[in-house]
């Protein structure tokens, strides 16, 4: 049988390597349309999780796994060996940056070095971690080519970049356009029909290294207009202008404008990261991109300049930074979602911390915060409970993620000074003085 005979009929075994944020969608799509899926992490904790029908992310409900559970179409593992039991395997890993903003490639490099000893002749390999052009030929296609396969007739390598938008109830992981690029036309064929048994609509591309630029493309774009309307975010404030007024009154245009909006800094697993990728590649080309790096430094030092806005506001009723006692809230990066990856928040954490205030959370998706690598001194810091006694006790509140599940309307009322960084409170009445907006 043909590899791509066994996704019509759902035949074909599906591994997800890394269950996470993008790997668990991935798993329940394909165990939704009948097909045996192996999921593999080397977090025990998830695998417990998944064996048990429960969820650990807060977004996606535990009835999905349970039901994908009992229909017994997924089984879940920290062993590798069974990759020989997969007729695909998706690499759903992190690439994150270093400390010299370079990429990290050692999850995804980790991780083919544990998948290639099981790979067998029939099978797909795919990487969908946001990564630099040339990633999957430099890295998937040489492992597996040094293993004794011939790519494109004996293993089929492709790359299809992830679009997971958590939170986002209009998007779930298979209504979204699967963009795939093959290392062969074989590659490209097996690749689209592994896609097409599971998502509304597949995209193929030339080449693998076009689906990962294309990747970086859609991240750069909103990292360089977010840190566009940052920027003048600054320059309207000097200038007395509401930076959030000019952005409605900009949108009514019908044509010519997308309206972006500021905010206390970038977060999540890809715009914060994404465009270092590209940046670190162009200059083994000789290639400059220098406005792709404006826009990181001028997003990276939003966090500070909400800090700035804080001080002088809390200078203005006289009071000063340290000894005061600051609530932040939200530590999720964006609105309603559990996910906490590069959030801007945790640099205001630090920064008003090393300034000697008194500075604790709330967000009622992340009570406590897990284990991360940047910021492993925060770990087991819990969200403080917001009521009115809390919002009293505190000489600021920042709003740094607007939830929905905040109560605007009891912090309007018991709080003496808002930072604003979200216009969370453009629709709740407050006194004159008591938000600034930041």
């Amino acid at each position: 049988m043909k590899i791509s005979e066994k996704f019509t009929d759902q035949q074909a075994v599906i591994g997800v390597i890394g269950l996470g944020y993008v790997g668990l969608p991935l798993v329940l799509a394909y165990a939704h349309k009948g097909f045996g899926v192996i999921g593999f992490d080397i977090d025990i904790s998830k695998i417990v999780h998944l064996h048990a029908g429960t969820s650990y992310i807060k977004h996606i409900p535990s009835e999905l796994i349970a039901a994908a559970r009992a229909s017994g179409k997924l089984d879940a593992t920290t062993d590798f060996s069974r990759i020989k039991d997969c007729d695909a395997i998706i690499l759903c890993v992190p690439t994150p940056l270093d400390d010299h903003l370079e990429p990290d490639l050692s999850f995804v490099t980790d991780t083919l070095d544990a998948v290639v000893p099981h790979l067998r002749a029939g099978q797909i390999l795919s990487l969908e971690s946001s990564t630099y052009p040339g990633t999957t030929e430099e890295e998937v296609v040489s492992r597996v080519v040094a293993a004794g396969f011939i790519v494109g007739e004996s293993v089929f390598v492709v790359y299809s970049p992830e679009r997971e938008d958590p939170g986002n109830p209009h998007f779930a992981a298979t209504n979204i356009p699967k963009v795939v690029g093959g290392h062969t036309p074989a590659c490209l064929h097996a690749g689209t029909a592994l896609y097409g048994a599971a998502f509304d609509k597949v995209v193929p591309v030339s080449s693998t290294q076009v689906a990962e630029l294309s990747k970086l493309l859609e991240n750069i774009y909103r990292a360089v207009n977010i840190g566009l309307i940052n920027e003048l975010k600054i320059a309207a404030d000097r200038m007395g202008i509401d930076i959030w007024e000019v952005i409605r009154a900009a949108a009514t245009k019908p044509f010519g404008f997308t309206p972006f909006y500021p905010g206390p800094g970038l977060g999540g697993h890809c715009i914060p990261i994404d465009p270092y990728y590209l940046t670190w590649k162009a200059r083994e080309f000789g290639v400059h991109t220098r406005f792709i790096e404006l826009a990181g430094e001028i997003n990276r030092a939003m966090p500070e300049y909400v800090v700035h806005r804080t001080m002088t506001a809390l200078n203005s009723r006289g009071k000063a930074v340290m000894g005061s006692r600051i609530l932040l809230l939200g530590l999720a990066y964006k609105a309603n979602v559990d996910d906490m990856r590069e959030s801007p928040t945790f640099a205001l954490l630090d920064r008003f911390s090393e300034l000697g205030a008194q500075v604790t959370y709330h967000d009622p998706h992340v009570p406590v915060i897990g284990p991360t690598r940047e910021h492993s001194h925060w770990a087991g810091t819990r969200s403080v409970e917001l009521s009115p006694e809390t919002l009293a006790a505190s000489d600021c509140v920042v709003i740094a993620t607007h939830h929905a599940a905040f109560d605007l309307l009891m912090l309007a009322k018991h709080t003496a000074l808002i930072i604003d960084t979200r216009n969370a409170m453009a629709t709740v009445a407050t006194q004159p003085g008591q938000v600034v907006k930041a």
